[in-house]
């Protein structure tokens, strides 16, 4: 579709912009989300799905389409082999979606959910925008995706979904750490397959600074101290018994994790971009699965 950017365009994009959305990468975004109703103690299911709607189908989506917009990949990006060329329709788009969030937040639900909404946008621009470019370093880079994607995502779901800000006590950060430290974990195995792909961009990666074993070493350590602190976490609130059912679900995680690590060891080949898929799948229908139980047995049981 070659049109103009005109309000009519802009109203229907075309294929290739929906795709560059990559709306199905919200899935493996979403188990911070549903570990938060998980834990909240009150739960309204409307508010909730708003809440849902806003982050998983304008927030995340728009950030996606925005960073492919400004990196104009011609390789491999997470959900999609063959990334299409971006136009300024994307970009116009993830403007448009922005305001909807930030607007529909307010509306919706508060306007400190707002404010938090307004907060994870600008995080996100600044570590994709040619201007600041936070991406291209590699400890900055990962330490706002660490925070974003992390902590700050289960305070704003929390914060979302029940009116009323979390509360810092011991046991809500530990839990908020082992948050930040699973998308640490999580974070460096993403970019292992795009090494050179980065590079050539001017981005010095975490994971390219880890090398290809350092990067799984360095995840095993993540998801170690992630497992820490939830241990802390659910022990100080006497539900030790549900940090086990968690780990039931973890298993699968860290037995593909394993071998994937011994396939990289023999041979760099493979850490490649379906593998990497492959582990974010596991990875994101295990922990979904795991804290969709936790729902149902802390608000539908």
């Amino acid at each position: 579709m070659n049109c103009p950017v005109n309000v009519n365009c802009l109203m229907l994009p075309d294929r290739n912009t929906i795709k560059l959305l990559r709306i199905p990468f919200s899935f493996y975004l979403m188990p911070l989300f549903l570990f938060a109703v998980s834990q909240v103690s009150e739960l309204s299911w409307s508010r909730t799905l708003f809440v849902f709607l806003i982050i998983h189908l304008l927030v995340y989506p728009a950030s996606n389409g925005y960073n492919s917009y400004i990196d104009r990949d011609e390789g491999s990006i997470g959900g999609l082999e063959k990334p299409p060329m971006p136009t300024k329709n994307l970009f116009y788009l993830t403007l448009l979606m922005d305001f909807l969030a930030i607007s529909l937040s307010v509306v919706w639900v508060d306007s400190r959910f707002g404010f938090c909404i307004l907060l994870y946008i600008l995080a996100s621009r600044a570590y994709s925008s040619r201007t600041i470019r936070l991406k291209k370093y590699a400890i900055p880079g990962f330490l706002i995706v660490v925070i974003f994607q992390g902590a700050f995502t289960y305070y704003m779901s929390v914060l979302g979904i029940t009116g009323q800000p979390l509360a810092l006590q011991q046991e809500t950060i530990w839990l908020l750490l082992g948050c930040s430290f699973q998308i640490a974990g999580a974070y460096p195995l993403t970019q292992i397959y795009q090494h050179q792909q980065d590079l050539s961009d001017g981005v010095m990666t975490i994971s390219y600074k880890l090398g290809y074993r350092g990067t799984f070493v360095f995840t095993a350590l993540m998801f170690l101290l992630c497992n820490l602190c939830y241990y802390l976490y659910f022990s100080s609130i006497d539900q030790i018994s549900t940090f086990f059912i968690v780990q039931i679900f973890f298993l699968p995680i860290v037995l593909y994790f394993g071998y994937w690590f011994y396939q990289v060891s023999h041979s760099v080949s493979h850490a490649n971009f379906k593998n990497t898929m492959r582990m974010n799948q596991i990875a994101a229908v295990c922990m979904n699965g795991c804290f969709l139980v936790l729902i149902v047995m802390n608000h539908l049981l």
